[in-house]
């Protein structure tokens, strides 16, 4: 019998336990990595953006995303498609790292595209216009082929 081994959370969920590097790709088993964002961690707006810009700055927007990500899932309705915007324009950030520059450039724009709905006054003292610019300006850059570099590229949250 042909027995797969997956990896378990604590309610018996599947998890994928292999170690990641800085831009969230599965290293091999046993390979030293980058800690993964814990889940489900309710965290106040200056919080999250704290945690988020400093992953961002370390050249880490896939764990900047996953912080985006539980700000979305435990914040106001009100605020739903802010946090979303600013986790896509993370995730577009990281696979335009990983050369897929295709993705990247689609989930830059389509973070600023939700972004721009919530303009002035800056939510949460977030630079709405200079990010959207940001992430027009990087998914441009994207689609002419070249990779970036996530650290060198990272985004000022607040402005």
């Amino acid at each position: 019998m042909n027995e797969t081994h997956r990896d378990r959370d604590a309610e018996g969920r599947a998890r994928n336990a292999r170690p990641r590097d800085g831009l969230g790709r599965p290293l091999p088993y046993g390979t030293p990595g980058i800690e993964r964002q814990p889940e489900g961690v309710v965290r106040t707006p200056h919080e999250t953006l704290r945690e988020a810009q400093r992953l961002l700055d370390a050249g880490m927007p896939f764990h900047a995303h996953e912080v985006f990500e539980d700000a979305w899932k435990s914040g106001p309705e009100s605020e739903r498609e802010l946090w979303r915007g600013l986790a896509q324009v993370a995730v577009g950030l990281t696979h335009a790292a990983r050369g897929n520059t295709e993705g990247g450039a689609r989930l830059l724009r389509r973070g600023a595209g939700a972004l721009t709905s919530y303009g002035e006054p800056r939510p949460h003292g977030i630079g709405i216009g200079g990010l959207v610019d940001w992430a027009r300006e990087l998914a441009g850059r994207v689609e002419t082929g070249r990779t970036v570099d996530a650290e060198a590229e990272a985004p000022r949250l607040l402005g």
